[in-house]
């Protein structure tokens, strides 16, 4: 009897020992190049010419972040970035959520045909020059609100939040329905406080997608005041590969200088995902778990 715990005991410790090795030998090939990627923003022309570091640069500097804040409409881009992230995802959740709420009543007429006309949907889309077309008749090209009402539905939420739905106890509503609520009332009261999990998960999702929405801007804003910041730094990463282009000479520290603006670009767009991300993590998995599909 001693031997067989002994030997679970053995078993058990080889495999945290695997498992261990296996996480930490996976989150260094994440970090390294990343610390890499931030260190070489904070870099001299110079020293990414020459190149050979790692961990840290020889020639620290701001050269390649004051190239990229030198446009004075980088400020509007960046206000254009965080207004449409934050109205995009307040409006995206709450309306998933109306859709979803409706949808989790079994006694909703044609319930079945909405359902699934959302799940075709998923799998088939008009393409870009009927969403162009359509994106036109509706007025919304060069218009703020062409980041806001085309982003309104996703059904893959929408079925996240009625699964999620249906998990709250029909207790809840019939008691709130003797006192004399309507649904309006227990969609807000009891419904949105319940699901605020999955709906942190999915507006995490949404965020993170529109704040790296570039192909909107593309498609359909021509505008410059209404660049968001993935735009204006497209911009200042094709003008300086114009300049290395224009200067023949020193073609090696110029190439390297559009590289360092570059590097720049990315740590600058992505800061602000990363700095949100932890705060809304634990919702994740209670999030997705409790939303899930289930037979």
């Amino acid at each position: 009897m001693n031997s067989k715990v002994l030997k679970k005991d053995l078993d058990s410790r080889i495999f945290d020992f695997v498992n261990m090795t296996c996480l930490i030998i996976f989150t260094i090939i994440i970090l390294v190049p990343l610390w890499n990627v931030i260190v070489s923003s904070f870099s001299s022309s110079r020293a990414l010419a020459e190149g050979g570091f790692i961990f840290w640069s020889p020639d620290f500097s701001l050269e390649n972040y004051r190239a990229v804040f030198r446009d004075d409409m980088i400020y509007q881009a960046f206000f254009i970035s965080v207004a449409k992230t934050v109205i995009g995802v307040l409006t995206h959740v709450l309306f998933c959520a109306m859709v979803a709420y409706g949808l989790s009543k079994n006694n909703i007429r044609g319930r079945k045909f909405y359902v699934a006309m959302g799940v075709i949907t998923m799998f088939f889309s008009g393409g870009m020059i009927p969403t162009y077309l359509l994106i036109k008749s509706l007025g919304l090209l060069n218009s703020f609100w062409v980041y806001i009402i085309p982003a309104l539905l996703s059904f893959y939420d929408v079925i996240i939040l009625m699964n999620f739905f249906r998990n709250v106890p029909p207790s809840l509503e019939e008691s709130a329905k003797i006192d004399g609520a309507g649904h309006w009332k227990i969609f807000l009261m009891i419904f949105i406080p319940l699901s605020m999990p999955a709906m942190a998960t999915i507006a995490m999702f949404n965020g993170v997608g529109q704040w790296n929405d570039f192909m909107t801007t593309k498609l359909y804003v021509t505008n410059e005041n209404l660049y968001p910041l993935q735009m204006k730094l497209y911009e200042i990463i094709v003008q300086s590969q114009m300049q290395s282009m224009q200067n023949v000479g020193g073609s090696v520290i110029i190439e390297t200088a559009t590289k360092g603006v570059q590097l720049a670009t990315i740590v600058i767009t992505t800061l602000p995902i990363v700095v949100i991300y932890p705060i809304l993590q634990r919702y994740f998995i209670s999030g997705m778990m409790l939303g899930a599909v289930k037979e």
